[in-house]
């Protein structure tokens, strides 16, 4: 009688251990937390040195786990509707253990109507690889007025 019931406190301990293993570092998509935002101010000069501008705020960003890396995924919005052409663009940074992006968007050819903020929504990507993904701690995209960054 008490073998069966051994075996099976033992089968129940051992299932709901599993769950924590969905909310540990093991997890490979628990690799990234959430984003967290910060306030900043772009030269004008550091805008101009690609032929897009900075898109003017970056409102989320989400790395996903790949079987062969990761997708970092950005969302930004423009001052008003029509930006396009947008592409998240690697820059070097000192650290290798941070990766850095700026969000560049193509502004509209004619003037535009501001509308709604979702109406405005853009969103670029970009993959990084396992071997490339080897000692980074932080992914970091940057806006004319923000950068969103998480960390491992």
């Amino acid at each position: 009688m008490t073998k069966p019931l051994l075996a099976s406190l033992a089968v129940i301990l051992t299932l709901s251990a599993c769950g924590r293993v969905a909310d540990s570092r093991l997890n490979p998509f628990n690799w990234f937390g959430r984003d967290r935002a910060e306030t900043i101010e772009v030269q004008p000069e550091a805008a101009t040195n690609d032929g897009r501008q900075f898109v003017e705020q970056v409102t989320e960003l989400a790395v996903d786990a790949t079987p062969g890396g990761a997708i970092i995924r950005a969302v930004g919005v423009p001052p008003t509707q029509g930006f396009w052409d947008a592409e998240l663009v690697r820059i070097q940074t000192p650290d290798p253990a941070n990766v850095v992006y700026e969000f560049r968007v193509v502004p509209p050819l004619q003037r535009r109507a501001q509308g709604t903020v979702a109406s405005r929504e853009i969103i670029a990507g970009a993959s990084l690889s396992n071997i490339a993904l080897q000692g980074v701690r932080t992914i970091t995209v940057r806006g004319l007025r923000n950068q969103r960054t998480v960390r491992r």
